[in-house]
């Protein structure tokens, strides 16, 4: 469609729009730029009235912030949304198979009855897959929550997005999936909007795996810290902040709890052992985890994941929601901090035995998707106070998720 009249536009425009100059720039970027500041403080209906009056001529306006304070809206040409393939087959298939993986993890195991290798048969786990329901069942409820929190988010939003995508990971985690992911097809009108969305899932995660924690951790018991029998490695599941405290609230004491601690004060031991999961503490006490609690620590562990305030994570819009651009700056701070963090403990302990590769990990989460941010059409509108208060909330919760060690290995 040619572009109408400039003049006719920015009849449009200047409703809403202290004009300051306009530019017809005709690329594949906008159509005409206008600077100035916007007449109303309710951005949002700004929005709106400018958007409905510029769709029949198949244009969409941006709202940006300019470098030196000011305000630009650009027109440019509407952009086509991705077509949400109906058929759900493939969500399906996925959904059923990463149930099946779960299940196999999941399948209990009685006592004296693993092989002196470590090692059992397929046929075996198929035999008593059914026995892992209670893990299954408390991990695909935490993962279908937090997808569906998001999924509705945008179908109450109107922005098209695909059902969730399970995958199934049998052999690759030791949880038996590699999470979940839907895909949003359109492009958020505003920051509350972008906000709403990626908020929206970890609060309806956090709902389900809260609660499957504190079930998971009244069905396990206490008991010691073993070496794992030759040629087999041992797992212990790394804390958080909420997760230890979790422990607490259950047992009475802080967990896990070593025979001695090495000559350190409380304090030092367990900022050595938070950061780096080391040493292990063979001998002492800690939670004999149930399938449910395991589900429940990890569906926490998912949760901080999806909060890390970068790129396109769940945190990152949170991040962008109240801070904007400036929260482009968090980036390259979090990976200097994961740096500091993963040889401090080496040079604190003078041993590489400190090192753990999970910082790694972490840093390899950052790259992968911390540098894109998802950028709303609307980027003038702020978030309310109800949203900014939210906005708070869920960076405390990070805070209080974020496992410095996932997992130790023994």
């Amino acid at each position: 469609m040619p572009l109408p009249d400039v003049e006719i536009l920015t009849s449009y425009v200047s409703q809403i729009f202290r004009i300051n100059d306009v530019t017809v720039g005709n690329t594949r970027e906008w159509a005409v730029r206008y600077r100035g500041r916007l007449l109303s403080e309710d951005t949002v209906a700004a929005y709106d009235q400018l958007a409905n009056a510029v769709r029949a001529f198949n244009l969409t306006p941006l709202f940006r912030k300019d470098d030196d304070g000011g305000q630009v809206i650009f027109l440019a040409q509407s952009f086509a949304e991705s077509r949400i393939n109906g058929r759900i087959l493939v969500n399906a298939i996925l959904f059923i198979l990463t149930i099946v993986s779960m299940l196999l993890t999941g399948v209990e195991i009685p006592p004296g009855a693993a092989p002196v290798d470590g090692s059992f048969s397929l046929s075996y786990l198929l035999l008593n897959i059914l026995s892992g329901w209670p893990f299954a069942l408390s991990m695909m409820g935490i993962l279908f929550a937090h997808e569906m929190g998001h999924y509705i988010a945008c179908r109450i939003y109107k922005i098209p997005a695909t059902l969730p995508y399970f995958l199934p990971a049998p052999i690759i985690s030791p949880l038996g999936t590699l999470g979940a992911f839907i895909a949003m097809r359109g492009v958020p009108k505003n920051k509350r909007i972008l906000f709403d969305v990626g908020v929206a899932g970890p609060i309806a995660g956090l709902i389900i795996a809260i609660p499957v924690l504190f079930i998971g951790l009244s069905l396990s018991s206490l008991g010691p810290i073993e070496h794992a029998p030759a040629g087999m490695s041992g797992i212990l599941e790394g804390n958080s902040i909420f997760y230890l405290f979790a422990k607490y609230l259950k047992f009475g004491r802080l967990l896990p709890q070593p025979i001695d601690t090495g000559g350190l004060s409380q304090g030092m031991y367990w900022i050595r052992y938070f950061l780096s999961g080391a040493p292990v503490p063979f001998g002492g006490l800690d939670v004999q985890l149930h399938s449910v609690g395991l589900a429940g620590w990890a569906g926490l562990l998912v949760t901080a994941l999806n909060l890390v305030p970068v790129g396109t994570l769940d945190g990152g819009h949170v991040a962008y929601g109240l801070f904007g651009a400036k929260a482009r700056k968090i980036f390259p701070f979090a990976v200097g901090a994961l740096i500091v963090l993963s040889v401090l403990p080496p040079l604190l302990t003078l041993s590489l035995e400190s090192f753990n590769s999970s910082w790694i990990l972490w840093m390899i989460l950052l790259f992968w998707l911390g540098k894109v941010h998802a950028t709303p059409l609307d980027d003038i509108t702020e978030l309310d106070a109800p949203r900014r208060v939210i906005g708070y909330a869920m960076l405390v919760v990070f805070i209080l998720l974020f496992t410095p060690i996932p997992m130790i290995a023994y």
